[in-house]
Formats: structure tokens, C-alpha cells, sequence
């Protein structure tokens, strides 16, 4: 397993050692500040003519350790996900597999300016439009959220969960044209919103993207 070494250049990028760097998500929070036992993999950022390539360097992911997922920030959702989704399936289907071992999207802690991560083993991805009889709300690459036939700013967001029913279960879709890092920064804005007034229930293990 390879060493990762942080670098403020002046904005925190990873290095893999081989002359590639991954622009890391951004957050102003620490989910888990450390994760022994890796194995890292890295989704960089790669321009081939008019479309962006995922290259995907995943030679270090040995099934039996925490699986980290270094993604440049600046890569369609979409395709990121397609990578995360036949890499979910690898790892579960190994023979080798450790099932204490858990997955973690890597991004930066802006405000203790260091390397953090975000689990999301028990997630799954689904690479379609949620079904007509759930309640799901959209979030768009251009931070408004769409409800039903109604589109608003992202601040109201809290305003509309409030006035659900009681003990709602709500789901929520990403706008597959996001970038990554626009992902991880929706991700962070939706858990910090507050459930608990009517008792709302969100289903965090099913995540849509189209």
C-alpha cells in the first residue's frame, strides 16, 4: 500500500507518487478523521479532446482493507459513479473480502485543513429516476431543487421538509451532470438539515442519480 501525501499547493491536492495529483471535494467538517489498514484508489482528471475521461488507477485495492476513494472533484457524477459502482461489485464479490472492511470518499476539512473521509459502504447507487410512488427531492448541478412540478433555491430546502407529514420518508436524486465535488458538497448540505421536527425519515442507503 502506497503512502498518500498530503500537499497545500496552496489548495490540497493527493499524490499518488507517479506525477498525477487529484483535486480533492472540499467540506468544513471532519466525518472520520482516520481510517487504518487502506488501500488507495484514485479517479483522476483526464481531458481527451472535448470529453472527460474517469482514469481510474485501482492497482492497490486489496479487498481485505478500508477501500479509499480518492476522486478528483472536477469529474462528472455520472461517470464517477459507474467507476464506484463496478468497484462496490469487485470488492463484495472477492473471495478475500473482509466484511469489517469499509469504503470512504476522501475530500479536505477546509477549516483543521486536512485529509477526512466520508463512508459509504452501505450505499447504493442507482443510475435512474426514483419510482413516482416515493418522495424524493432533485438537487441540480446549479443548486436548486426540484419537488414534484416545483423548482426552488437550495436554501428553502429546510422550509418544504418542514411542512411534510409526520414521519415522511424522503429520498433524495443528484443531477447525474454534477460534479463530483458539487455531490459531496450537496451530501454535506443535506445532513445538516433538521429532520426531527415531523419526525422525517431519509433513506440514506439509496441515492439516485439520472
Amino acid at each position: 500500500m502506497k503512502k498518500i501525501a498530503l500537499l497545500l499547493i496552496p489548495m490540497l491536492f493527493l499524490s499518488c507518487g507517479d506525477d498525477k495529483e487529484v483535486l480533492l471535494p472540499v467540506a468544513k467538517e471532519t466525518l472520520v478523521a482516520d481510517v487504518k489498514d487502506h488501500s488507495p484508489i484514485y479517479f483522476f482528471f483526464k481531458l481527451e479532446e472535448k470529453d472527460t475521461i474517469v482514469d481510474v488507477n485501482r492497482n492497490n485495492s486489496i479487498s481485505s482493507t478500508n477501500w479509499l476513494f480518492n476522486i478528483d472533484k472536477r469529474l462528472p457524477l455520472r461517470k464517477v459513479i459507474l467507476e464506484v459502482k463496478k468497484l462496490q461489485n469487485k470488492k463484495e464479490g472477492s473471495a478475500h473480502k473482509n466484511t469489517l472492511s469499509e469504503n470512504y470518499f476522501t475530500y479536505t476539512d477546509t477549516v483543521k485543513k486536512s485529509l477526512a473521509f466520508m463512508p459509504f459502504t452501505k450505499v447504493h447507487f442507482k443510475l435512474e429516476k426514483p419510482d413516482f410512488n416515493i418522495v424524493y427531492f432533485h438537487l441540480d448541478r446549479n443548486d436548486l431543487v426540484h419537488f414534484n412540478e416545483l423548482v426552488f433555491a437550495k436554501s428553502q430546502l429546510q422550509e418544504f421538509i418542514n411542512k411534510l407529514p409526520k414521519q415522511s420518508r424522503i429520498y433524495f436524486s443528484f443531477d447525474k451532470g454534477m460534479s463530483f465535488g458539487k455531490y459531496i458538497e450537496w451530501t454535506f448540505f443535506v445532513k445538516q438539515l433538521d429532520y426531527k421536527e415531523n419526525s422525517i425519515k431519509v433513506n440514506e442507503k439509496r441515492v439516485y442519480i439520472y
